[in-house]
């Protein structure tokens, strides 16, 4: 059995949670309520809320308050791990406030086509795009951050759709390891601010950012990634008008469309549960492309990416494009996913066509190679000239904050322009 927090410690981050982010926890935990406003502990201190929110916010503490004890008792229960097998110091695994399960994962998604989700989905908003076997899905962010866990089957493969917003990381496991298929839910703890999964069959607990089991009797294990794309809705569409949109439709009543991490990805604000210092070399939540060849770790800034536009490198010995395109809004800015700022959104692939190695530039609807004029979109597919038809291979990578990145890969390098 996990026991990561004491009441003390949880309600310590209710506070410094509620001081810096407009996320009432209790909406939740109190009866009645419809979504989770979550709990997080900050151990840094907080600075004082803006004179015109302060009457909300200590209303929400209150709340938070009397709701926390009976969650941090719940957290210290119901999951079965073996602690005798951990590839990291247990103390270091903290409540994030809800209970196992507090956050639910989705195991029955429904989806619909475009045209349906159209209704209720902006076409700048972010959906993190998945496309095994020609079954193309779209998991828009709105219903992710809510569930932060959906286990699917795409193209014929069991698969963990993954978000976590504290590290603004969506990721997309294999859940088949050895012949056994997993299902995933939320532990309702953290490891350096990021989603801890467990899986069911074992109660061990992952790491997402890593998609490896770091407690329990699955510890070292390691789930295959699948290269995911977090985009514009309507980019997605416009390559997938016949794929399937994941639901609202999910059998909880949630608040999807509203975002309950309201102005979370300031760059140069603190991440929530993270112990010791996030590393200085560039904002703790800046944007960054995370890559790992080879064994070679890089990080792609996003400054740079939005500047450029395209940006060549050679990482592990493979010759790579990283596309940045306009347009995607946060899923982390506004309290209104639709509302929020435009970010962008990125895509990674190896330049590599044949016997070419391909050089690109942006272009009017996408990406343009120099070597025979084809025009490529965001998700690699050549759209017009001589190679139509033709994709570019994808090469697995994460966007997430910085902190998040070189938390779980200090030895790191940046690109530099």
């Amino acid at each position: 059995m996990v026991t990561l927090a004491a009441g003390g410690r949880v309600r310590q981050g209710a506070r410094d949670h509620a001081a810096r982010v407009r996320c009432p926890a209790a909406a939740s935990l109190h009866p009645g309520a419809r979504g989770p406003r979550l709990a997080r502990r900050e151990r840094v201190p907080a600075p004082p809320a803006p004179p015109a929110r302060r009457p909300r916010l200590l209303a929400a503490l209150a709340l938070t308050l009397a709701s926390l004890g009976a969650v941090a008792a719940a957290a210290a229960q119901g999951l079965r791990t073996d602690t005798t097998k951990a590839l990291v110091p247990l103390d270091e695994i903290v409540s994030g406030g809800p209970p196992p399960d507090g956050i639910p994962a989705i195991d029955r998604p429904v989806f619909v086509a475009p045209a349906a989700a159209d209704a209720w989905l902006h076409g700048r908003e972010p959906v993190l795009a998945l496309e095994v076997n020609g079954d193309a899905r779209a998991y828009p962010l709105q219903i992710l951050m809510w569930h932060e866990i959906v286990n699917d089957t795409v193209g014929g493969r069991a698969v963990a759709v993954t978000f976590c917003p504290l590290c603004n990381s969506g990721l997309v496991f294999e859940r088949t390891v050895g012949g056994v298929t997993l299902d995933f839910g939320t532990s309702g703890k953290l490891y350096r601010s990021d989603l801890v999964m467990y899986d069911r069959q074992t109660h061990s607990l992952w790491a997402q950012m890593e998609g490896r089991a770091i407690v329990g009797a699955r510890a070292g294990t390691r789930l295959a990634m699948l290269p995911a794309n977090t985009l514009a809705y309507g980019d997605w569409k416009a390559t997938h008008p016949r794929g399937r949109v994941l639901s609202r439709e999910t059998g909880h009543a949630r608040r999807y469309g509203e975002n309950p991490y309201e102005a979370y990805d300031t760059p140069g604000s603190l991440p929530f549960l993270y112990d010791g210092r996030p590393d200085p070399r560039r904002p703790p939540k800046e944007r960054v492309v995370g890559l790992v060849v080879a064994g070679e770790a890089r990080a792609y800034p996003w400054p740079v990416l939005a500047a450029r536009g395209v940006v060549h490198d050679t990482l592990g010995g493979e010759p790579l494009v990283i596309f940045h395109r306009p347009g995607a809004l946060s899923a982390l800015d506004a309290a209104r996913t639709d509302r929020s700022r435009a970010v962008g959104a990125t895509a990674v692939w190896s330049r590599r066509v044949d016997a070419r190695v391909l050089t690109f530039e942006p272009a009017a609807g996408g990406f343009r190679d120099r070597e025979t004029g084809t025009v490529w979109d965001l998700l690699g597919h050549a759209r017009r000239g001589p190679l139509a038809g033709r994709r570019l291979r994808a090469i697995q990578h994460v966007d997430a904050f910085w902190f998040a990145w070189a938390a779980f890969h200090p030895a790191t390098t940046i690109h530099a322009p």
